[in-house]
C-alpha cells in the first residue's frame, strides 16, 4: 500500500524524499528531471538527475497550428532527456513549485503513465542532508511517441465557450495585483469574468510541500470549486495554473484543465471578455 500521510485521493502523483532516496538505490531507477535554472543545477543536484529548464518556453496563441508546434517542441525536449513510457519520471525544482508542476502537466498531457513530483523539492532534499552531486548525467534520447490527453488542456476557445456554464469553475491562480488589474502583464489588465481567485501559493505549506488534503479541499470547496465541476485554471502563462491543476488532481478532481495560453493570450485578445474585480 502506498504511503499517504496527507490523505490524498491520488497520492501516487507525489513522491517523498525518503521514497525517492530508496528508489535511487534500487534496480528500477526513475528518470529524474531537475527543472531549476542551469546555474542552480550546476551548484548541486540530486545524483542521477538530468537538467531541463522549460521556464522560458511559453505559448501565447492556442489556435491549432501554433499549439501543435509548441507541444511537439516540448515533447521533443522531454524525449531528448530520456523520457519514455517504461520508466517512472520524477520531476523536481527548489520546492513543490511551478517549474516542476508544469513539467508534470506536460507529461500527463502527453500520456505518460507514471509521473511524480518530488514533494518539497530540492529544498527538502538538502534540509535532510541527502546526497548531492555536481556531475552532469548525459541523457539518452528515447523513441517515445507522445500522445495527447486533450481533456487536460484548455484553449481560448474552450474557455470562451464554457464561460457562465453551471458545471464550470474558472480558477485564477495569479497574485492579487494581477487579478485586480493593478499589475498589467498583457494588453489589458483584469480577470476572466466570474473567475474564482485562489493564488497558487496557497497550495503549499511553509516548508514548500503541498498542504494536506483536508486543507486543500477546504480551500477550494469553500470557494465553490467543487469536484462535480470542470475546472479550468489559468495564470499568466500556464505555470501557476499547472500547480493548481496538480493540487486538484491530488484531491481526485476528475475534470481539470490547464489553460496554457492563460492571461497573456486572453488579455491580449480584445475580442474576449474581461472584468476588473474590485477588492474587498
Amino acid at each position: 500500500m502506498s504511503e499517504n500521510p496527507k490523505g490524498y485521493e491520488n497520492p501516487e502523483l507525489l513522491i517523498s524524499t525518503s521514497t525517492l532516496s530508496t528508489r535511487l538505490g534500487g534496480t528500477e531507477q526513475p528518470t529524474l528531471i531537475d527543472l531549476r535554472p542551469a546555474e542552480q543545477f550546476a551548484e548541486g543536484h540530486i545524483p542521477g538527475a538530468v537538467h531541463l529548464d522549460l521556464f522560458g518556453l511559453s505559448l501565447i496563441d492556442t489556435d491549432q497550428a501554433p499549439l501543435q508546434a509548441f507541444l511537439w517542441m516540448i515533447g521533443h525536449l522531454l524525449t531528448s532527456r530520456g523520457v519514455d513510457r517504461s520508466r517512472t519520471v520524477v520531476v523536481y525544482d527548489s520546492q513543490s513549485g511551478i517549474r516542476a508542476a508544469r513539467a508534470f502537466w506536460f507529461l500527463e498531457y502527453f500520456g505518460h503513465p507514471d509521473t511524480k513530483l518530488l514533494d518539497g523539492g530540492f529544498g527538502a532534499w538538502q534540509r535532510e542532508k541527502r546526497g548531492v552531486g555536481r556531475e552532469a548525467t548525459v541523457p539518452s534520447s528515447s523513441d517515445w511517441i507522445v500522445g495527447s490527453a486533450d481533456e487536460r488542456l484548455a484553449t481560448w476557445r474552450r474557455l470562451r465557450d464554457r464561460l457562465g456554464e453551471a458545471d464550470v469553475a474558472v480558477l485564477d491562480t495569479r497574485t492579487d495585483g494581477e487579478y485586480y488589474g493593478e499589475n498589467v502583464r498583457a494588453k489589458r489588465g483584469g480577470a476572466v469574468p466570474n473567475a474564482v481567485h485562489i493564488e497558487w501559493t496557497h497550495n503549499l505549506s511553509c516548508d514548500g510541500a503541498f498542504k494536506p488534503a483536508a486543507e486543500l479541499r477546504r480551500l477550494y470547496e469553500d470557494a465553490g470549486v467543487t469536484p462535480d465541476k470542470e475546472v479550468i485554471s489559468y495564470c499568466q502563462g500556464g505555470y501557476r495554473a499547472a500547480h493548481t491543476y496538480l493540487a486538484l488532481r491530488l484531491l481526485g478532481y476528475p475534470r481539470v484543465r490547464n489553460y496554457i495560453g492563460s492571461w497573456k493570450e486572453w488579455g491580449d485578445r480584445e475580442d474576449l471578455p474581461i472584468e476588473r474585480p474590485v477588492g474587498s
